[in-house]
Formats: C-alpha cells, sequence, structure tokens
C-alpha cells in the first residue's frame, strides 16, 4: 500500500493536470469561430443557469433538514444566574447576540482567528500554539477575492457605478508601473500561494486533504494566473472584452474579433469554476448562514425544547403505577405518596 506521501503527491497531481487540461480545453476552443461562440456566449449561459439552479437546491436542502435540537458552538459562559456572568457572544442566549456572532464570523472569521493548533512533541508533551498565519492567509484571501470580483463590475456595467471607481482607484492607490498594479493582485496571490503550499507542504494537511481540497486552490490559481497575463503580459482587446460582456448581461451577445485566446482561457475557468460552485466543498460561503452550529442561540437552560419529529410513546407513570397497584403496596408495608 503507498505511503502517505506517494497519495498527497498523486492528489495534487491529479488537480494540477485537471486544471491544465481546462487550460488545454480553453485554448482549443478559442482558435476555432464555432469554439468562440461556445466558450464565449453558450458557456457563461449555461453556467449561470447551474450554477444559480444548483445553488438554489443546496440551499433548499440545507433549509429542509431537520433541527431538532439545539446545538450551537459554545465557547463561553451560558447564560444562567445573575451572579454568573455570561458570555453573550461566544454563548448567545438571544438573537442579538446571534446576529453579533454572525456578523463577527463572516465578516473577520473569528472562530479561525481564536482557533489554536495542538503540536506533540517527544511523543508525551502536547504544545497549543498560535494560529494567526492561516487566520489572515484565510481573510486576506477572500476578502480580495470580493475586491476583485466588485472591480470587474466595471465589465458589465455602462456607465460604470460611481462605488466602483471608487474602490478602484483605492486599490492601485500606489500608482505602480504602468497598467497600475493593485494591492488586492499582489494580496491575493500572496495569500493563494499561502493556502495551496500549506496544503502540500504541512505533513497533518497532507494527510486530511483531499482532491477536493486541492482542485478549487489549482483552479482559482489558473484564474489568477491568466487574469495576471492579460493585465501585465498578453494585451487582449478590453472594447472588446467589456462588449462581449455587456451583450451577455443584455442578452445580445456577439462575439468580438481579435479579443485573444488568453481571455477564452479565463473565461473558460470563471464558467468551469461557476459550475463547479454549488456541488463544491466552495458552498461553505453560503453554508455558514444554515450552520445550526452558529445561527442558534444557547437558551437550553431558560426554555424546554421538544422534537417535533418525535413520536407518540405510550408510558405508564408513576402516579397510574402507584394507583393501579396500591392495595398491593400497601399491604406488602410500601411507602406510597398517596395513602
Amino acid at each position: 500500500m503507498p505511503d502517505n506521501g506517494v497519495i498527497a503527491f498523486m492528489k495534487v497531481l491529479v488537480s494540477c493536470m485537471s486544471v491544465l487540461l481546462l487550460v488545454i480545453i480553453g485554448y482549443l476552443l478559442s482558435v476555432f469561430q464555432k469554439g468562440q461562440y461556445i466558450s464565449g456566449i453558450v458557456l457563461p449561459y449555461a453556467a449561470i443557469i447551474i450554477f444559480i439552479t444548483g445553488f438554489i437546491w443546496r440551499i433548499v436542502r440545507w433549509a429542509l433538514s431537520p433541527v431538532p435540537f439545539r446545538i450551537p458552538t459554545t465557547c463561553g459562559q451560558q447564560k444562567s444566574l445573575s451572579t454568573i456572568k455570561s458570555s453573550s457572544i461566544d454563548n448567545p442566549s438571544g438573537l442579538i447576540g446571534v446576529i453579533i456572532r454572525m456578523f463577527l464570523e463572516i465578516v473577520f472569521f473569528r472562530s479561525l482567528f481564536r482557533n489554536t493548533r495542538v503540536e506533540l512533541y517527544n511523543e508525551s508533551k502536547l504544545a497549543y500554539g498560535s494560529s494567526k498565519w492561516l487566520w489572515l492567509g484565510a481573510i486576506a484571501f477572500h476578502w480580495t477575492f470580493l475586491i476583485i470580483l466588485v472591480r470587474h463590475m466595471r465589465f458589465f456595467i455602462d456607465p460604470v457605478p460611481s462605488i466602483v471607481s471608487v474602490l478602484e482607484r483605492a486599490d492601485g492607490l500606489f500608482q505602480i508601473g504602468v497598467p497600475v498594479l493593485y494591492i488586492t493582485n499582489v494580496l491575493f496571490g500572496i495569500a493563494l500561494f499561502y493556502l495551496l503550499i500549506r496544503r502540500i507542504v504541512v505533513p497533518k494537511m497532507k494527510i486530511i486533504s483531499l482532491y477536493q481540497d486541492y482542485f478549487p486552490l489549482f483552479l482559482i490559481t489558473g484564474i489568477a494566473v491568466t487574469g495576471i497575463l492579460m493585465r501585465y503580459f498578453i494585451k487582449v482587446d478590453l472594447l472588446g472584452v467589456k462588449s462581449l460582456m455587456i451583450g451577455l448581461t443584455h442578452f445580445h451577445p456577439a462575439i468580438p474579433h481579435g479579443i485573444g485566446s488568453i481571455f477564452y482561457i479565463h473565461l473558460f475557468l470563471i464558467c468551469f469554476m461557476a459550475i463547479y460552485f454549488p456541488f463544491s466543498k466552495l458552498m461553505h460561503m453560503p453554508g455558514v448562514f444554515l450552520s445550526p452550529t452558529r445561527n442558534l442561540a444557547n437558551n437550553n437552560r431558560a426554555r424546554r425544547h421538544i422534537n417535533p419529529w418525535n413520536q407518540a410513546v405510550a408510558v405508564h407513570t408513576y402516579e397510574e403505577w402507584e394507583e393501579e397497584f396500591h392495595d398491593k403496596l400497601k399491604s406488602a408495608g410500601f411507602e406510597l405518596e398517596k395513602e
């Protein structure tokens, strides 16, 4: 049986080769006029339909999943006696505490910030350390990804919204080079590289990482690399790109001439990610809103929660049992509640 290192290497290799295969398919489609029509018009519409349908399907499935008991993750003192100070955020007992907790979790990744790593030394000593680098890499990756997506709205909307223009100017504040080097592009590349290398190099991560963990990272890397090539190295017709995107959004698509193969590869990878998204671990983005470990208040001491799916069970209470055998119990000398 192959060892863990060989298995991890195969997962990385298969994920990387899968993305390279997608790049080749995207390039081959860009060479021919009909291929450009498929990758530039047919595939984007199909990807949007599959993305929306799959997204709604996953959300509905999660929403219909039974949650008979309150199972919030508790990281602090539960509300009990007035003399005992409770943790209103880490162990919320009401709606306001849940909202604050969810906000901090979604916007600032609070639970990841408070996370610690455990290591075993000399086969007998446990050591606890900070895990802030993971938090920093994750929050930099997600926030820069969001900003980059918002910046790309300039290709879909005409005239460009003022907030997109302001964000773009702020992102390129340092005016490094021509074209401008965006701060988010640099931070996104560093964060993505860190998250990918962490899974490849750290022994624990290599063992628990699956193909489904490596493939999205390599796919996003392919999207980022093709985007960087388009902006800084291989020039494309930006007016043609915007014309195509505006045509798609207004349902009057047309393939402009001479955009460039690198753009169609970039678009092909984005469409594939949109198709892959609802059926992958990337759905953790909306999933956090439906997680019962986060969106429920821990008020088990204040209220009794009865499972609505429990079947009716015929019971024989002590009072009924004592009344049924009252005479026999009394004659045997048992002390009864009812005399």
